[in-house]
């Protein structure tokens, strides 16, 4: 058997096995939303909004999977992990997850839907949380791609980091709007309390989510020369 064969029949198995994986995350989750639906009292006003808790989460998943595991070691491993470690705290501070606590002193579980929950609120005298599953999920994923990307690749991070940047959905959509707004000289009327604005957070999470897991080649291939 050729490398070529060995490499297309490694390539076959594993998209064989996201195929599985995929099929049974679907599965898992509709099952969960039947359940969930006929048990509770809510009544569903626009199905995207179920729907797109569980793209996150099957994205992030499916992801992680098709990334191979880094082979860095040592130092090199130990800055991609700090890279990784701060995205996540960036984004999920933006976005309102993570937060300086208020002394509250609160601590509450919401039983939302399937992604959207069990949501837990938590805040106290150091950190404030607002854990939502498809948030958590998506975000650690995109942080795991960060961390992988640059361990492998050093410095090509920095496109699929900037996209993923605009995943968060509490605020990042209205500093992009600032930001267009300051480059064009004028002004722009998005802000994350729009009708679009899960749509166009969970657009952007994908896109970020497929330039940190399939890297594209041509800015790679120029930071290569940079090495």
């Amino acid at each position: 058997m050729s490398t070529l064969d060995a490499a297309l029949g490694r390539h076959l198995d594993g998209s064989r096995r996201l195929l599985l994986v995929a099929g049974v995350l679907v599965a898992v989750e509709l099952l969960l939303l039947g359940v969930y639906f006929a048990v509770s009292s809510r009544t569903v006003l626009a199905p995207r909004y179920v729907l797109y808790p569980l793209v996150w989460i099957d994205v992030a998943v499916l992801a992680v999977l098709a990334v191979d595991r880094p082979r860095a070691t040592g130092r090199r491993r130990l800055v991609a992990l700090a890279v990784g470690v701060a995205y996540f705290l960036v984004v999920a501070s933006l976005d309102g997850t993570v937060g300086l606590g208020t002394e509250m002193a609160v601590f509450r579980v919401l039983p939302l839907s399937p992604g959207w929950g069990p949501a837990l609120l938590y805040d106290g005298a150091v950190v404030r949380l607002a854990l939502l599953p498809f948030k958590v999920i998506g975000y650690a994923a995109l942080a795991y791609l960060v961390y992988a990307l640059v361990a492998d690749v050093a410095g090509s991070g920095v496109v699929g980091g900037a996209v993923g940047l605009l995943s968060c959905v509490s605020c990042t959509l209205p500093l992009a709007a600032a930001l267009v707004s300051g480059l064009v000289g004028g002004t722009v009327g998005l802000t994350a309390t729009g009708t679009w604005s899960y749509d166009l957070s969970t657009l952007a999470f994908v896109v970020s989510v497929a330039l940190l897991a399939w890297r594209p080649t041509v800015g790679s291939g120029l930071l290569s020369r940079f090495r």
